[in-house]
C-alpha cells in the first residue's frame, strides 16, 4: 500500500514535471520570440517627431503658405511635485479651466500635451515658473505671409496641420509628409530606463507645390473686387483670370473674403464658398458668346447678314423683349452683337435648333464640372433636351433659363477664342522636393476637345473686340491692346422659384490682346446698389485688372485695332502723352495742357523724367508726373 502510493506520487511528480519543462520549453522556444516583442512594446516609449508641411508658392516662387514655429505646452506628469499649484499656476496664464489641466498633468502617460500653439508672450511667462514637469516644446503653425490673399484658393488648416479647404485639402497627401519619431525604454512609472539607447527616425517633409496663380495679378484681382464691395454695397463679388491657352489659372478671388489664419472667426458661408467655382445662378448676355460660336461654327449666318430688331420678338404666341425697349431697328449680326440684341440671338438659337444649339452648350463644357482641382464645383443646370420648346429654345440663346458657374464661362469662352480647343482649368503646375527643390512633376495642359474651327474662332474675337470699340462693353477698352469681351445682365430668381426685382448680378467677361490672347478675365458682381449694368460695373472692373496685367506682363501694344465709337458725355477719349523731358517750369506755363494734370515732384528748374513715358495713349484728363533736376 505504501509502495502504491510511493510510485503514484513519484509518477504524478514526473508528470508534473515534466509538463513544466514542455510548458517552459513552449515558452522559451515557440513563443519566446513572440514574448520578448510584447516585453518590449510594454518598456517602449515613442515620441513622434513631427514632418514640416510642404510649402506653396506662386508660379513665381513667391511663398503663399509655409511655415512657423509655435510654442507648445507639454507635461511629464511623473515629475509633477504638485499638481495643484502646477494646475492653477498654468490656468491663470491659458485661461483654462483649472480642473481640466488638473485632470490632463494627472493622467497615467508618459507625456501629455496641455496648449498647443500658444502666443510667445504666454510661453515665456510659463517658462518662468519653472515648474517641475512642465517644458515648452515648438511645433510646426501653418503661416500665410499675404494674409487673406488668394485664401478661397489656398484654404487652410487644422490645429494639427491637416488640410480643410482649399488647395491645402485637394493636396493633403503630398503636402503633410510624414512623421518621424524617438523612440526609448522607460520603466512603468515612465522614467527612461539607463544604458539604453535611443532611436532616431527622421521626419520626411512634405512636398513643395507650385501654383498657377501669379501673386501679382491675383493682387490686381483683389484689389478690384475690394473697391467693387466699396463702391457698390454689393453682396458678393468674384474674379478670374486663366490663360486661355493652357487652362492656368492666375487669379481667382471672391468677396466676402477671410484670413485663413483665423477661419473660425468668420461664417462658414464665406470660408466654405469659393464662389468662382462653387456660384451657379443664370448667366446674361455672357452666355451669347456660345450661341454666337455655334452660329458661326454652323455657318447659319454670318456677321455681315441683316437683322431687323423693332424691339421685341414672338416666341410660341410670347414677347421676348429686347433690353432697348423701342428696338435697334435694322442691323448686321455683327451690330447685333456689339448691341447685344436678344431678338437677334434668338434667331441665332431658330437657326440652329434645339439639338445643335445644346450639342455646342455641352461640348463647351456646361452641364458639368470641368474639373478643376478645388472642391466644392458646381456642374449647373441645363434644360433637359427633351422639355426644350421654342420658349426655351430661345431663352437659352441669349443666356436665360440655365444656370452655370462663373469657372464654366471662362473655360467656355476661353475655348471660343483661343483657336476651339477646350482645355481642364488647374490650380497645380508643379510638385518639387522640399530639400533639393528638383522638380519631380510638371502639370501639362490637358486638352479635352475641339469645340469649334480656328476661323470661327476668329471670327469670335473681332466680333468680341467690336463690342468693346463700339458697343456695350465700351468701358473695358483700353488704347493699343485691342480688348474684346462681352457684358451679361442677369436678373436673379427668388426663393419662389420666380425673379427677384432690381436684383441683378452683372458681368463681364473680357480678354487681350484679341489677336494673340494672354489672359481672360471674368468679373461678377452680385446686386450691386445703384447702376445695374455690367457694361457700367463690371466692364471697368475689368479694364483695370487687363490693364494691370498686361503691363505687368510687358505684353507690347498693338499698332492696329478697332477704333473706339466715343459718345460724347459718355466716353473719355484717349490722347497721347506728349515729350516734356527738357522743358523749364517757365516753358510749362506758356503752354496749357488742357488734357492732362501735371504733378511736380523735385527741386529743380528743369523736367528730366516723366511718368507716363513721351508717346504713351492715356484717357484725357489722365495726370502726367513731372521730376525735376539739373539740366545734367
Amino acid at each position: 500500500m505504501v509502495r502504491r502510493r510511493i510510485l503514484t506520487s513519484l509518477f504524478v511528480g514526473i508528470l508534473i514535471f515534466t509538463s513544466l519543462i514542455a510548458r517552459l520549453g513552449y515558452i522559451q522556444l515557440i513563443k519566446g520570440n513572440w514574448l520578448a516583442l510584447k516585453a518590449e512594446d510594454l518598456l517602449n516609449r515613442e515620441i513622434p517627431v513631427e514632418a514640416r508641411r510642404g510649402k506653396i508658392l506662386d508660379r513665381n516662387g513667391q511663398v503663399l503658405a509655409m511655415n512657423i514655429s509655435s510654442p507648445t505646452v507639454i507635461a511629464i506628469p511623473v515629475q509633477i511635485k504638485d499638481p495643484s499649484m502646477t494646475a492653477k499656476e498654468l490656468a491663470n496664464i491659458l485661461n483654462q479651466s483649472e480642473q481640466k489641466i488638473y485632470k490632463l498633468i494627472t493622467k497615467k502617460v508618459l507625456m501629455v500635451k496641455i496648449a498647443r500653439k500658444i502666443s510667445e508672450e504666454k510661453a515665456n511667462q510659463i517658462q518662468a515658473l519653472r515648474l517641475p514637469g512642465i517644458a515648452i516644446t515648438e511645433e510646426s503653425k501653418r503661416y500665410y505671409p499675404e494674409k487673406d490673399l488668394a485664401s478661397h484658393v489656398l484654404g487652410f488648416v487644422g490645429i494639427d496641420n491637416q488640410g480643410l479647404a482649399g488647395v491645402e485639402v485637394v493636396y493633403e497627401k503630398l503636402l503633410k509628409g510624414r512623421n518621424g519619431s524617438i523612440t526609448f525604454f522607460a520603466d512603468a512609472s515612465g522614467r527612461k530606463m539607463p544604458n539604453q539607447e535611443e532611436t532616431y527616425k527622421p521626419p520626411k517633409d512634405g512636398y513643395t507645390l507650385v501654383l498657377t496663380l501669379d501673386k501679382q495679378i491675383q493682387s490686381f484681382l483683389e484689389r478690384e473686387l475690394d473697391q467693387a464691395m466699396l463702391k457698390y454695397d454689393a453682396e458678393n463679388a468674384l474674379a478670374i483670370a486663366m490663360d486661355p491657352k493652357t487652362g492656368e489659372i492666375l487669379g481667382m478671388a471672391s468677396r466676402p473674403n477671410y484670413d485663413p489664419e483665423h477661419f473660425a472667426d468668420y461664417p462658414s458661408e464665406v470660408y466654405n464658398r469659393n464662389l468662382p467655382i462653387w456660384m451657379a445662378y443664370e448667366p446674361g448676355s455672357t452666355f451669347k458668346i456660345i450661341t454666337l460660336a455655334a452660329a458661326l461654327d454652323e455657318d447659319v449666318i454670318s456677321l455681315s447678314d441683316n437683322f431687323y430688331d423693332p424691339g421685341y420678338i414672338e416666341v410660341a404666341g410670347q414677347k421676348i423683349k429686347c433690353w432697348k425697349r423701342e428696338g435697334h431697328g435694322s442691323e448686321s449680326f455683327l451690330e447685333v452683337v456689339e448691341n447685344s440684341c436678344n431678338p437677334g440671338f434668338v434667331v441665332m438659337g431658330q437657326k440652329l435648333g434645339k439639338e445643335k444649339l445644346f450639342q455646342y452648350i455641352k461640348a463647351f463644357g456646361f452641364g458639368e464640372k470641368t474639373g478643376i482641382d478645388l472642391r466644392g464645383e458646381q456642374k449647373g443646370i441645363l434644360f433637359d433636351l427633351d422639355n426644350v420648346g421654342p420658349v426655351e429654345l430661345a431663352t437659352t440663346s441669349f443666356g436665360q433659363g440655365v444656370s452655370v458657374t462663373p469657372i464654366q464661362q471662362v473655360v467656355a469662352v476661353s475655348a471660343a477664342i483661343n483657336g476651339g480647343i477646350l482645355y481642364t482649368p488647374h490650380i497645380l503646375k508643379e510638385v518639387r522636393d522640399p530639400v533639393t527643390n528638383e522638380v519631380l512633376t510638371v502639370i501639362k495642359p490637358e486638352a479635352k476637345r475641339r469645340v469649334i474651327s480656328q476661323e470661327t474662332s476668329r471670327e469670335v474675337r473681332l466680333a468680341l473686340e467690336s463690342v468693346v470699340a463700339k458697343g456695350t462693353g465700351r468701358n473695358a477698352f483700353i488704347d493699343g491692346y485691342r480688348v474684346a469681351g462681352k457684358t451679361g445682365t442677369a436678373q436673379k430668381i427668388g426663393p419662389t422659384g420666380g425673379y427677384l426685382k432690381n436684383n441683378y448680378i452683372v458681368s463681364f467677361i473680357g480678354l487681350a490682346p484679341a489677336d494673340d490672347p494672354q489672359i481672360v478675365v471674368y468679373v461678377a458682381v452680385d446686386n450691386p446698389k445703384g447702376i445695374q449694368f455690367g457694361g457700367v460695373v463690371a466692364a471697368p472692373i475689368v479694364k483695370n485688372i487687363l490693364e494691370s496685367t498686361l503691363q505687368y506682363l510687358e505684353v507690347a501694344p498693338r499698332k492696329e485695332q478697332i477704333t473706339k465709337e466715343y459718345r460724347y458725355g459718355l466716353d473719355i477719349p484717349y490722347v497721347e502723352v506728349p515729350n516734356l523731358i527738357g522743358y523749364s517750369k517757365q516753358q510749362l506755363r506758356q503752354n496749357l495742357y488742357i488734357n492732362f494734370n501735371l504733378e511736380i515732384d523735385g527741386d529743380g528748374d528743369i523736367v528730366v523724367q516723366q511718368i507716363p513715358k513721351p508717346g504713351t495713349r492715356v484717357e484725357k484728363g489722365s495726370t502726367i508726373r513731372l521730376y525735376f533736376g539739373d539740366k545734367e
